[in-house]
């Protein structure tokens, strides 16, 4: 009887700027068969400290978009199953084992979903929005790609089933106010550049009733009001995210018109 061959396993990480992060979830990653990191030509130590590691392959890439950097992390992976991890995310030691148990079953599913518990300040944020977040983070390399016109909060198209893990992925996302803002402003600008493709035209609704939409649902519906006085934070810099997407839009529709004249 010849028994299965036992299925590896590359994780791969971008960075930029994450010397605080890198540390961590690279040796929160070492029961992986390959760890690849994809670095964004960081001004911080982020670079030597990956570099430290000697089971990790580092290389650096001048970023475009998350699409394409993360697609170019994927073209370098040499094992068929890929773990793709955020900086500032982490895994259990329960969430650890279920992925080993499940790259190495017959499952017909080709990707798979982890829920995300989302941490404030080192505190679990329950309500805001986060309660039902999830996102592929573990996928056949063969059967994915990610879609180049969705350049930020980018999408996984997969080919084939996709699955759920039980256990949740830790998302370390909020250290300090400062920090979350210039992230939620930097998204909003890369939104913008998606909105400007699909040549949306902004205009009152965009600039004022989109971004109170967005507070009030996560605040209100999604029971951010729960959450405290972290509720009211979160809830107000994603709608700041939506507001800086519209009047970047404006500046670049403005941009674009001032070259064509």
């Amino acid at each position: 009887m010849t028994l299965p061959k036992k299925q590896t396993l590359t994780a791969l990480v971008i960075t930029y700027n994450e010397e605080q992060n890198i540390k961590a979830v690279l040796k929160n990653l070492t029961f992986a068969d390959e760890i690849i990191v994809v670095d964004s030509f960081s001004l911080d130590a982020t670079f030597a400290i990956a570099s430290s590691f000697k089971n990790v392959k580092i290389v650096q890439r001048v970023f475009d978009n998350f699409a394409s950097q993360r697609n170019y992390a994927l073209s370098l992976a040499t094992n068929s199953w890929i773990l793709f991890i955020d900086a500032d995310e982490r895994l259990t030691t329960e969430l650890e084992k279920e992925i080993s148990s499940i790259i190495n079953e017959q499952s017909s599913a080709s990707a798979y979903f982890m829920y995300r518990t989302f941490m404030f300040q080192n505190k679990k944020l329950c309500f805001s929005g986060w309660q039902t977040d999830k996102i592929i983070r573990l996928f056949k390399k063969e059967n994915a790609h990610y879609n180049h016109e969705k350049i930020v909060h980018e999408k996984l198209i997969i080919a084939g089933e996709t699955g759920k893990l039980k256990n949740r992925l830790i998302h370390y996302s909020y250290s300090t106010y400062d920090d979350y803002k210039q992230k939620m402003i930097h998204y909003g600008q890369l939104k913008a550049q998606e909105e400007l493709v699909k040549k949306t035209k902004p205009h009152f609704f965009h600039f004022y009733i989109r971004p109170v939409y967005q507070f009030l649902n996560q605040y209100i519906l999604r029971l951010g009001i729960l959450d405290g006085k972290k509720g009211i934070i979160i809830c107000y810099l994603n709608a700041l995210s939506v507001a800086v997407r519209f009047q970047e839009l404006k500046n670049l529709r403005s941009k674009t018109t001032i070259s064509r004249t």
